[in-house]
Formats: C-alpha cells, sequence, structure tokens
C-alpha cells in the first residue's frame, strides 16, 4: 500500500539506476548477526523480514491515506468556497494519477493534480502548506500488534528492512512512531524509481541486508505483491487482518503480525 508522508521528491518513473544504490541503503551502523530460522519455509533458512508499511506496520488516522488526513482543513483555509463533493472528486483523480505511475510522484506533483481537480490554484504557498511538517502521531499510527511484535524479533535477532512504495520521509515518519530502529535498511519507491512489483524493489532490500532472496520473508497486504515475492525466490506472506485469506492459493497468508512469532 502506498504511504502517506511529509514531503520529498522522486526519479523520473521508471528511471533506471545503478544496482545497488548505498546511498539510498539508509543502513543501521551497526548490522545484527542473523541467526538460522527453522520455521513453515521451503529454504529452512529465513535470517529477515522484508515488511510493507502501509496496512502492515502503521494506518492512516481517519482510514484515508492521500491526500493527508489535514488536506480539506488547509485547503478550506484559503478557499472557504470548496464543497464535500468537490474535494470527492478531486481526491478520486488523484488516486487515478497514481495509478497511472510506475513510480511515487514528487508530493507537488500530486498535490497539484487534486487541487486543479478542485479547481483551487496550487500556488507555492498552498503547496508548501500542505507539505507542512505535522508530528506523525496526528495522521499516522501503528497496528496494536506492530510494536511488541518488533521487540521480540529483534530480541530473536532477526533482521528488519522496510519495501514501501512510499515517499522519502517514510523512515522520519516511523521515527516518529517510534518504529524507524528496528530496520536496518528501508527500500522507498520515491527514491528506488519504480514500486512494487518491480524486482528491483524486493532485491535492493536483500542485497541491502547482504542477503540471498530464499533467506527473507517479504509481508504484505497485496497478495499479489507477495506473489511477485515468492516468485523470485524469497518467502513471503500476505497479512489479512479484516479480511478472508487472498483467493491465490500460493500466497499464504497471517492474520497478524504476531503468527511471524511461530514462524520464526
Amino acid at each position: 500500500m502506498r504511504d502517506v508522508g511529509l514531503s520529498g521528491q522522486c526519479l523520473a518513473p521508471g528511471a533506471e539506476l545503478p544496482w545497488p544504490r548505498p546511498e539510498i541503503d539508509r543502513m543501521v551502523c551497526v548490522h545484527k548477526t542473523g541467526r538460522m530460522m527453522k520455521g513453515s519455509f521451503a529454504s529452512g533458512n529465513v535470517q529477515a523480514v522484508l515488511f510493507d508499511s502501509g496496512g502492515v506496520l502503521m494506518r492512516p488516522v481517519g482510514g484515508r491515506w492521500n491526500p493527508r488526513a489535514d488536506f480539506e482543513e488547509t485547503v478550506l483555509a484559503h478557499d472557504p468556497s470548496i464543497t464535500p463533493d468537490r474535494f470527492a472528486a478531486a481526491i478520486a483523480a488523484g488516486d487515478q494519477f497514481f495509478a497511472s505511475l510506475s513510480s511515487t510522484p514528487a508530493y507537488d506533483d500530486y498535490h497539484r493534480v487534486v487541487l486543479r481537480g478542485i479547481g483551487v490554484e496550487p500556488t507555492p504557498q498552498l503547496l508548501a502548506d500542505l507539505c507542512r511538517e505535522v508530528p506523525p502521531a496526528t495522521v499516522l499510527e501503528t497496528y496494536a500488534e506492530v510494536i511488541e511484535t518488533l521487540e521480540e524479533l529483534d530480541r530473536r535477532g532477526v533482521r528488519m528492512a522496510v519495501v514501501s512504495d512510499a515517499w522519502p520521509d517514510l523512515p522520519d515518519l516511523h521515527a516518529g512512531l517510534g518504529i524507524h530502529h528496528f530496520f536496518e535498511a528501508y527500500t522507498i519507491s520515491a527514491e528506488v524509481g519504480c514500486n512494487k512489483p518491480d524486482p528491483r524493489m524486493y532485491h535492493h532490500a536483500s542485497t541491502a541486508l547482504g542477503l540471498a532472496p530464499a533467506q527473507c520473508l517479504f509481508i504484505d497486504d497485496d497478495p499479489s505483491l507477495v506473489a511477485a515475492a515468492i516468485e523470485l525466490g524469497y518467502e513471503g506472506r500476505t497479512i489479512c487482518r479484516d479480511s478472508s485469506p487472498p483467493a491465490l492459493p500460493a500466497v499464504p497468508s497471517i492474520a497478524s503480525l504476531t503468527e511471524l512469532l511461530k514462524l520464526l
């Protein structure tokens, strides 16, 4: 799931990058030594978990990822005449804009699409106001079991990274929610120049950890993205907190991250 953020730029959709790109690995200084995990996996050698972020680790307050929860309030401060139906239609146009791209756009590009759909001029001041920094906890929250599960995986020596279609400030958002320190590396679409299921997204994360695909377990709330990871040689699980297991026989599922503690 595409994550909300606070600011950022991205590469041109589909841009080719040298592989790997150390400057965007966001590695922590001290690497953990992953122990061999004996669980319900074909390889029997899972040493790390690669997490999607939105829908797996965190969710938006109010239930909407984009635009941010304070979007309407900010726009109305500039033009109080905007009606709810105009907001709804413009936000739908923004969703279509996202769907048409192969990578995550810059914030301002996205906001221009939505604002023009409303009929509001995307002035520099309004664009700046829409990207102003706010405490992450005012717009985002972690799922109830996340911190406890990450703490236990960390205690067991399981290595962890994030693979997310998101803007570059995702690590800052995680820091504001108290989970950034668990992850050794971040693979972010706006920096890599592509979205999942492009193989570069998965490979960037496992390469950053110095592990083979079969040594990594990928977790996402989209079963098609988990299926893509499995096809590339990764272990995979779809998380289905509020829905039935995915209708993809080749994609195992879990109902909560706490189930990872039984697998690893």
